[in-house]
């Protein structure tokens, strides 16, 4: 277990948030996989694959190097802390208390027609389900694998948020992507959601964040989202415009439909809850 390279992660995170004098190894990431798409694209699972199994080789090979010359655990921590997108997940989302028109950067619904409550809704599901992909996901790849898990976990997710889509042109060239990283997400998702319940103490969110999540077309995504709407008292989710195509998204929840800026603040004010949450179990790790 690498406990200690967690909390020195988290730590770094918190106090320095994203590093802008190095190229982030996400894009990095984005830039193979755009590289791997011009050259080699076919829409075949076969080439979708061999995508997956080339980013994924090189991260590990690249850690693999880092691993041998590096053994401090201060500077394995910096590395980490890239890994780490828990400062910038709360500042962007924050930010859309004061700028709601920034909602474009954060979302890949159409964000031209929304009105403030959407705009609402938007944040607080992208919160939620980002929680899990930009926070415990990579705590817990990062705790359970080390830096490997940690940038393994990282290259998946990239891989479905640039080629996962169920569109004509992904179709198949990115369905393996999707696959991965629904096997990834499986068990973080999950107790991303557990853990939103525990911090608003909400035994309904507990019970019912399934019953909704499984709705969700996505195996995972859903269950953040629904436990978080349960315990602030909304309903997140139903019709939902993607690409100039409306798509009958269910509801989650079973709150109020108008969500205004106090809805999302009441969201937003888990995060130091679950900062100190994340810090005492890596503390526990670090003394157990």
């Amino acid at each position: 277990m690498y406990f200690s390279l967690s909390l020195i992660a988290f730590v770094i995170d918190k106090i320095f948030g994203e590093f802008n004098f190095i190229k982030h190894p996400v894009i990095l990431m984005g830039d193979f996989i755009k590289f791997f798409e011009n050259k080699f694209y076919k829409n075949s699972l076969f080439r979708g694959v061999l995508l997956n199994f080339s980013l994924l080789f090189v991260v590990w090979f690249v850690v693999f190097v880092i691993e041998i010359f590096i053994d401090n655990v201060y500077i394995l921590g910096f590395i980490a802390s890239t890994g780490i997108a828990s400062n910038m997940l709360y500042k962007s989302v924050k930010d859309i208390l004061i700028h709601p028109q920034n909602i474009r950067f954060l979302v890949s619904r159409d964000t031209k027609e929304l009105n403030s409550s959407d705009i609402n809704k938007a944040a607080i599901e992208t919160y939620s389900e980002n929680l899990s992909d930009g926070v415990i996901a990579p705590f817990f790849y990062l705790v359970c694998f080390g830096l490997h898990g940690l940038f393994l976990y990282k290259a998946i997710n990239t891989l479905d948020s640039m080629v996962g889509y169920k569109n004509k042109k992904y179709e198949k060239f990115g369905k393996f992507s999707a696959k991965l990283d629904d096997i990834a997400n499986f068990i973080p998702s999950r107790i991303t959601a557990v853990i939103i319940a525990l911090l608003f103490f909400s035994k309904s969110a507990f019970l019912n964040f399934y019953k909704f999540g499984k709705k969700h077309e996505s195996l995972n995504a859903g269950h953040p989202i629904s436990a978080m709407a349960i315990c602030i008292g909304v309903k997140l989710g139903g019709p939902t415009s993607y690409f100039g195509v409306k798509k009958n998204k269910p509801y989650f929840g079973y709150g109020k439909d108008v969500i205004n800026k106090e809805d999302l603040k009441k969201a937003l004010s888990m995060h130091v809850k679950m900062e100190i949450f994340i810090i005492l179990i890596l503390l526990i790790g670090v003394f157990l």
